[in-house]
C-alpha cells in the first residue's frame, strides 16, 4: 500500500479543479477579447462543477485519516502536496503564472493544465470505487472538450 488512500488521490482532484477555477477567473482578467473571456468563465464554472462531483465521491468513500495534532492538519497536508507535487507544483506554477500576462499565454498555460488533468484522471480511476469510473470517465471527456475549445481559440485567434 502506498503514502495514501484512494479517498487521498480524490481529495488531489478536488485541489486540482480548485486551482483550475481560480485559474480561469484569473485568465478572464486578463484576457482582452470577449469570445476568450467568455470562454475562461465557461471553464471556471465546469471546473467548480467538477469539484463538487469529485466532493461528491470523496464523501462517500471511505476515509481513513492517520493521527492529527490539530484539526485540519491532513487536509492541510494534502493541499499542499498538490500544490507542490501534482500538476499544480508552486514553484513552476509561481514561474509560469509570472509569464500570464496576456491572451495567448493564458491560453497556452490552460492547455497545459488542461493537458494534465487529463492524464492525472486517467491515473486515479483505478483507485475508485468500481462504481464511480463512469463519473471519472465523463470528466476526462469533459476536460478533453475543454482542451479542444482552448485549443480552437488559440489557432483562431493566433493560428497556431
Amino acid at each position: 500500500m502506498g503514502a495514501f488512500e484512494a479517498s487521498d488521490i480524490v481529495e488531489f482532484a478536488i485541489r486540482i479543479e480548485e486551482n483550475g477555477a481560480n485559474f480561469y477567473r484569473f485568465a478572464v482578467q486578463i484576457a482582452k477579447d470577449e469570445s476568450t473571456k467568455k470562454l475562461f468563465e465557461q471553464l471556471a464554472t465546469a471546473e467548480d462543477y467538477h469539484k463538487k462531483t469529485f466532493e461528491k465521491i470523496f464523501a462517500a468513500m471511505d476515509k481513513a485519516a492517520p493521527p492529527e495534532g490539530y484539526p485540519g492538519e491532513y487536509a492541510a497536508y494534502l493541499h499542499n502536496y498538490v500544490d507542490n507535487a501534482i500538476i499544480f507544483k508552486k514553484e513552476a506554477l509561481d514561474q509560469e503564472l509570472a509569464r500570464v500576462k496576456d491572451t495567448a499565454s493564458a491560453l497556452d498555460f490552460a492547455i497545459q493544465r488542461e493537458m494534465d488533468s487529463i492524464l492525472y484522471y486517467h491515473e486515479i480511476k483505478g483507485m475508485v470505487p468500481t462504481h464511480e469510473h463512469g463519473t471519472v470517465d465523463k470528466i476526462i471527456e469533459e476536460e478533453r472538450r475543454h482542451l479542444t475549445m482552448l485549443s480552437v481559440m488559440k489557432k483562431q485567434q493566433y493560428g497556431c
